[in-house]
């Protein structure tokens, strides 16, 4: 029998208002993958934080204990020095410093105030190289891409070294090869005795690497399903997290009739806004109609963000050219005020950077993007404002004790449902919707496919950027394919497949 390196008993934590986790178990094997699942605001976050110190022991009720010995961590620090990592969802790398100065930050090579440069990029090149990046140890994070600086964070985690190593959503920002690319390191890590944990909402990629499956639900432990002993399927799974059946992912959509063209976008290009003599969309021409959900599928770094962003009032790029017509009308939009007054909105994928400020409340975060609805004289109504708050909590079954809350304390699924709030009171005709269900978890996911779907049953026009193919061809009635700052492709929801989206890419990336 193997042996338990970690076992967490009766964990319980309380915030505000909230249990967080209520008698929660965990067992974890050494040498196994361990996947934690659960919707968002399940306590699989608040359980790892619990585990690594950022929630001190004195803060939760119960124990740890880790290579058969009762752990108090008060700091990161303590559960690092006993070989506990966290790799966080948000990346925590600073971009204007070399991949070698994040990796060894706080962990610096040298004695005393001196740091030993050439040991520091030495070693740094040495641990990129287990983790199979060919990049220079002195190369800026700013100048590598998400997928590469997701390898930095575990190859800083090996610096630390790790013997037990938690990655919370590590694929979500990752196109589908970064993400096989990752999982598949991972395994060899197995392999050579390292103990994992991985917390993710891709059940493909659950099932792909995991040898065991704890689910977690309403801030309690469900069940733990074992591969060697347990028949484990996708549906299994998500019936553990959301209690109950989820026979159809996508909810069935009312055929509309799909009206006029709201949106048209012809011969648009931009260049990037600090390497400005590079073209990031070339030339692209789409449109969307009243009553339509429109995709743009692509690899990352696609363009297909740059794309968004600069047609929402110029919010990103430079030397832009090109037109847009809203409702058959040219318009200039050169700033964001701009596309708002013209019924545009932008939904943004970065939710936690450029779509919510997290330390203010849900209230607060709702009302942004419409103050003149809730002013009078330039004063804010704050009775008017805790209502419409209180409404689109109702409307879009977010889980929250108060919209008095502050953004940064829910879960990401219900961030991503404050943040549709705030577009939907700015009540828009036309919304681009950037993946718009990056990084939650199943049921949260098919609560924002209704929304979309009520969203266009009332006319209104939905451009929907994913990177996840099923969702694209589950929820889109066409769909744009975009390469390398190029459209290079449109078809129709009857002919779209998996295959036939890849197969355009990878021919316009061979110039056929």
């Amino acid at each position: 029998m193997a042996k338990i390196l970690l076992e967490m008993k009766n964990i319980t934590k309380t915030f505000p208002g909230v249990k967080a986790l209520d008698n929660v178990n965990l067992q974890v094997e050494e040498g196994e993958i361990h996947a934690l699942v659960g919707e968002n605001g399940a306590g699989k976050s608040t359980l790892m934080n619990v585990l690594s110190g950022i929630y001190p022991y004195g803060t939760y009720e119960g124990d740890i204990i880790y290579d058969g010995e009762v752990c108090k961590f008060t700091k990161i620090k303590d559960s690092e020095e006993k070989g506990i990592v966290i790799i966080h969802q948000e990346l925590a790398l600073i971009p204007y410093l070399t991949i070698g100065e994040n990796l060894f930050l706080g962990n610096e090579r040298g004695k005393k105030a001196a740091i030993d440069w050439n040991e520091t990029y030495g070693k740094a090149d040495k641990y990129l190289r287990t983790v199979g990046l060919k990049d220079s140890s002195r190369t800026l994070i700013k100048d590598i891409g998400v997928g590469k600086q997701q390898l930095v964070e575990i190859a800083k985690a090996l610096a630390k070294n790790a013997k037990l190593l938690i990655l919370d959503e590590p694929t979500a920002s990752l196109n589908e090869s970064d993400s096989k690319a990752l999982l598949n390191l991972l395994l060899q890590f197995k392999k050579e005795g390292m103990t994992s944990i991985i917390i993710s909402h891709k059940l493909n990629e659950i099932s792909y690497v995991a040898d065991k499956i704890t689910v977690v639900r309403d801030g309690a432990t469900i069940e733990t399903l074992d591969k060697e002993k347990d028949t484990i399927s996708e549906d299994r799974i998500i019936k553990g997290m959301v209690g109950r059946e989820l026979t159809d992912r996508f909810p069935k959509r009312e055929q509309s009739d799909i009206g006029e063209l709201s949106l048209e976008v012809k011969d648009w290009s931009v260049f990037h806004p600090l390497y400005t003599e590079r073209k990031v969309v070339d030339n692209v021409s789409m449109n969307v109609r009243k009553g339509e959900v429109v995709g743009i599928s692509g690899l990352m770094g696609a363009g297909r963000t740059e794309l968004a962003m600069s047609v929402f009032g110029k919010s990103y790029g430079t030397s832009i050219s090109g037109s847009l017509k809203i409702n058959g009308e040219e318009v200039q939009l050169h700033t964001v005020k701009d596309a708002i007054e013209k019924k545009l909105a932008y939904v943004t994928e970065d939710r936690k950077g450029n779509g919510l400020i997290l330390s203010n409340p849900i209230k607060i975060n709702t009302t942004l993007a419409n103050l003149g609805s809730i002013s009078k004289n330039g004063v804010i109504d704050k009775d008017k404002e805790y209502q419409v708050a209180v409404e689109y909590k109702d409307k879009l079954k977010t889980k929250c004790p108060t919209v008095n809350q502050n953004v940064g304390n829910l879960s990401g699924g219900n961030q991503q449902k404050v943040l549709l709030a705030k577009w939907m009171f700015a009540n828009p005709d036309i919304l681009i919707l950037d993946e718009p269900t990056r990084g939650i978890d199943v049921g949260a996911k098919y609560e924002i496919y209704c929304i979309i779907n009520q969203l266009v049953s009332e006319g209104k026009s939905v451009i929907m950027i994913s990177s996840e193919l099923p969702e694209i061809l589950g929820m889109c009635d066409r769909i744009y394919i975009m390469n390398e700052g190029k459209m290079v492709g449109e078809v129709s929801h009857e002919e779209a497949t998996q295959e036939l989206i890849m197969s355009r890419i990878l021919r316009s990336s061979k110039g056929e």
